[in-house]
């Protein structure tokens, strides 16, 4: 079972908590908050999130903000976090393919229960075309951009 990092802040909160009742039917769920309505910083979680992928405690994770764009910067400060906002199927599954995306951010204000549950889980089925030289080419020059800077 795919084991996944779940966060969000405050304002990603209820949709958070419905999906990870969903989504633990499917996939091995690790929640990292945050725990009730009450304001928190997103970075803070996003941290969390980012380093349980880049530790391989977690294969992937699900960011929840209010919009995603906090959440998706901050988790993307971290080296081999690559970390996209998606508020459609396409995306979520493009993301991984063609770039191995890690990390999912989402806006809690902008997609329902509905079409976040089925974003990701389209993203968490989705596997990178390693398979395919050019995927594999722009993965390198992406770590390669990282290591230099």
């Amino acid at each position: 079972m795919t084991k996944i990092v779940i966060g969000a802040d405050h304002r990603g909160y209820i949709l958070k908590e419905n999906l990870k009742k969903k989504l633990s039917k499917k996939f091995e769920i690790i929640d990292i908050g945050c725990f009730s309505t009450e304001p928190v910083d997103y970075p803070d979680i996003a941290a969390e999130a980012a380093k349980k992928v880049q530790s391989g405690d977690c294969e992937k994770g699900v960011m929840i903000c209010g919009s995603g764009v906090g959440a998706c910067v901050a988790a993307n400060k971290f080296r081999g976090i690559r970390a996209a906002i998606c508020h459609d199927t396409f995306s979520a599954h493009q993301g991984v393919e063609d770039d191995d995306m890690n990390l999912i951010c989402l806006g809690g204000g902008i997609v329902g229960e509905s079409l976040a549950e089925e974003i990701i889980v389209t993203f968490l089925n989705a596997r990178f075309k390693s398979e395919e030289e050019r995927y594999v080419r722009r993965l390198e020059k992406i770590k390669k951009i990282e290591d230099e800077n």
